[in-house]
């Protein structure tokens, strides 16, 4: 059984009690976080950088202070919406987890879709339904 992070009443004691995904729902989390920054280094070869950067120029030289703040954002949707797709709330932090550099929980959650009730990518039911055997001939 999924667990459920959006009903909980109290901060879990571990991650392991707080996510009880298998061990290969990381790579979704992994291609979430992949895919946009592929599209980036796609960009950065076709000099999109060069013209974002002369871009905010245009418009006003300060405006350079407010690029990593903008990509820190963007990733931090990325990443919430990835957990919030497989049912974990961004926003709760387990008692054994704080400081830098999991304190992304304390901040306001950036995600684009709302905490699943149950994990989509979660297929460990098929392993409990009983097997169809083939009739003797």
């Amino acid at each position: 059984e999924t667990f459920v992070t959006s009903t909980m009443t109290q901060q879990p004691k571990t991650m392991a009690e707080f996510d009880q995904r298998d061990n290969y729902a990381w790579f979704f989390s992994f291609s979430a976080a992949m895919v946009p920054f592929c599209g980036f280094l796609y960009g950065h070869s076709r000099g999109l950088t060069v013209r974002v950067i002369e871009s905010v120029v245009k418009v006003h030289p300060a405006g350079l202070l407010l690029i990593p703040f903008a990509t820190l954002a963007m990733e931090k949707s990325i990443y919430d919406t990835a957990q919030s797709f497989q049912g974990i709330d961004p926003n709760v932090k387990p008692a054994d987890r704080g400081g830098f550099p999991s304190g992304g929980s304390d901040l306001p959650s950036f995600s684009l879709v709302p905490v699943s009730k149950h994990n989509p990518l979660d297929f460990s039911y098929l392993r409990r339904l009983p097997t169809i055997k083939e009739p003797d001939k």
